[in-house]
């Protein structure tokens, strides 16, 4: 008897904690094509290149990213993804040729800004403000 309660509560929680887990789809690895991944970028990080992406960046990214990248902007919890931790080195460690396609391209809840921010250093600007957010 012992033993068949002991079975039944494994499974149970088994069953539940697969039911309840994330989606795996939530997760799911987003990487730049090679050749956008291997892209330099053309603008020197400069006081003034970084304080002209912190402005771009509280204007058009901060709202869900944060102020400081943490994830935790206002719209966050309306999110269907995750936006991120910026200051984590898994992100950090991604090239600034695949942080600029994914801004420039978006994907999910992540906007497409190709069309919404036209001067395309002001992408490579904002991600060297990006850059100083790191732990």
């Amino acid at each position: 008897m012992t033993k068949s309660i002991i079975v039944t509560a494994t499974l149970a929680i088994a069953i539940s904690t697969t039911c309840f887990a994330i989606n795996p789809a939530d997760k799911k690895p987003w990487n730049a094509p090679a050749g956008d991944a291997s892209k330099a970028n053309p603008v020197k990080s400069s006081a003034e290149s970084i304080a002209a992406g912190k402005d771009l960046f509280q204007k058009k990214c901060a709202s869900c990213h944060g102020k400081t990248g943490l994830g935790d902007g206002s719209k966050a919890s309306e999110l269907k993804t995750e936006p991120g931790n910026f200051s984590k080195a898994d992100f950090q460690s991604q090239s600034d040729g695949s942080l600029f396609y994914k801004i420039e391209e978006g994907r999910e809840d992540m906007p497409s800004f190709k069309k919404k921010i036209e001067d395309k250093n002001d992408i490579w600007n904002t991600i060297n403000f990006i850059r100083t957010l790191k732990k």
